[in-house]
C-alpha cells in the first residue's frame, strides 16, 4: 500500500475538493437508523479496503445520519470492517471524536469548518475556494484532511408556501424585501439563534435593506410547520431539509449571496488518510452524486416519511449502482 507523505496529504486535502459545507455512539439498530444488512459490491471495488477497520462517525440530525449510513455501506462494500460510530450530538463533539480517534471519518460542512472551527468572520462565496481554504488551514493546524467534497449545499434560506409564491410573485430574497416594504406587518419566522447571529437575520436585513416586518422566534421544526400553515409569511429553513418538499414550501433565491456556503465534505485525520488513502477514492464517486436535490429527497424519506436512515442509504446506493 502506498503511504503518501505530508505534501501528498496536502494535495489530497485540496486537489480533490474541486467537485461541486458526544458522544452517544449509534449502532445499526432501530434507534440510530436501523437494521443492518449485508452489502454486496456493485460498482465499488470489493477489495479496495479489504482488512481495513473504518470507524464512521456523524452528527445527530437526519441528514448526518443518512450520510453516516451511506458511508458505512460504501466502506462495507469496499471490503472494510465498518464500525458504526454515528449519532454524536453536536458539531464540536463529533469533530473532537474524530480528532481523538473515536471515529476515522465523518461528514462536515465547509462553512462550518471555515467559520465555526477556524474562526473566520467572513465566508468565501465560492464553494471550491472555501473548501480549499478550509482544507489547507485545518490540515496545517489540526492534521485533518477535507475531501472529497459534494455539491450539495445545506445553507440557510427563506421559504414561502407555493401558494404564496404564486399569488405574490415572490421568488428571491430581494422580492421578499420588496414585499415586506409594501406589507410592513408581514410575519418573518426564524429560530432563536438565527434571530441574533450576525450571519443570520440581523445581517440579512442589512444586506437586503429590510426595515419592516414582524419577527417571530420559534423552534426549528415549528418554523416549517407554521410557514406551511400560513401563520408565517416567510420562514427560515435549511436548503436540504426534507420538510421543504413534504410541506410544499418554495425556497427563495439568495440573489445577493448573503448566506455562507455549507457544502458537505468528507473529513478524516491525516494519519488515517496516510494509512488508507483508498477511502477517499471509494467515496469520491458517491460524493459527486450528492446534489442539493438528492439530499432533499433522502432527508424527506427520513424526516417526513419516517424511514430508517440505513434503509434510505441502502436503497439509494442500490439505485445508483454502487452496491447490489
Amino acid at each position: 500500500m502506498i503511504k503518501p507523505g505530508k505534501h501528498v496529504l496536502a494535495g489530497l486535502a485540496v486537489a480533490t475538493l474541486s467537485v461541486a459545507g458526544l458522544s452517544a455512539c449509534g449502532s445499526l439498530d432501530e434507534s440510530s437508523g436501523g437494521g443492518s444488512s449485508d452489502v454486496e459490491a456493485g460498482s465499488v471495488d470489493p477489495t479496495a479496503l479489504k482488512g481495513v477497520t473504518v470507524k464512521v462517525g456523524s452528527k445527530e440530525f437526519d441528514e448526518q445520519l443518512v450520510l453516516g449510513q451511506l458511508t458505512l455501506a460504501m466502506m462495507k462494500a469496499a471490503g472494510a470492517d465498518a464500525v458504526d460510530e454515528t449519532n454524536t450530538k453536536g458539531s464540536t463533539q463529533a469533530r473532537e471524536k474524530l480528532i481523538r480517534g473515536g471515529s476515522d471519518v465523518y461528514w462536515d460542512y465547509n462553512g462550518t469548518g471555515w467559520i465555526n472551527y477556524l474562526g473566520h468572520d467572513k465566508p468565501i462565496l465560492d464553494s471550491t475556494k472555501q473548501t480549499e481554504a478550509t482544507a489547507k488551514e485545518d490540515l496545517a493546524k489540526n492534521n485533518l484532511v477535507w475531501g472529497p467534497a459534494a455539491p450539495f449545499n445545506n445553507t440557510y434560506a427563506f421559504a414561502v408556501t407555493e401558494d404564496f409564491a404564486k399569488k405574490t410573485g415572490v421568488k428571491t430574497d430581494s422580492d421578499m424585501a420588496a414585499y415586506i416594504a409594501k406589507n410592513p406587518k408581514s410575519t418573518v419566522c426564524v429560530e432563536s439563534e438565527f434571530a441574533a447571529r450576525p450571519d443570520g437575520y440581523p445581517g440579512f436585513k442589512k444586506a437586503y435593506g429590510i426595515t419592516g416586518g414582524s419577527l417571530k422566534s420559534l423552534g426549528t421544526g415549528v418554523v416549517y410547520t407554521q410557514t406551511a400553515k400560513g401563520a408565517c409569511d416567510f420562514g427560515e429553513v435549511f436548503t436540504t431539509d426534507g420538510r421543504i418538499g413534504n410541506l410544499k414550501l418554495q425556497v427563495l433565491d439568495d440573489d445577493k449571496t448573503f448566506f455562507p456556503l455549507y457544502n458537505g465534505v468528507l473529513v478524516e485525520r491525516a494519519d488515517f488518510v496516510k494509512e488508507h488513502p483508498e477511502v477517499q477514492e471509494v467515496m469520491k464517486p458517491l460524493a459527486e452524486k450528492l446534489t442539493t436535490e438528492v439530499m432533499q429527497d433522502l432527508n424527506t424519506k427520513v424526516s417526513a416519511e419516517g424511514l430508517p436512515p440505513a434503509q434510505v442509504a441502502q436503497d439509494f446506493l442500490k439505485k445508483e449502482g454502487f452496491i447490489k
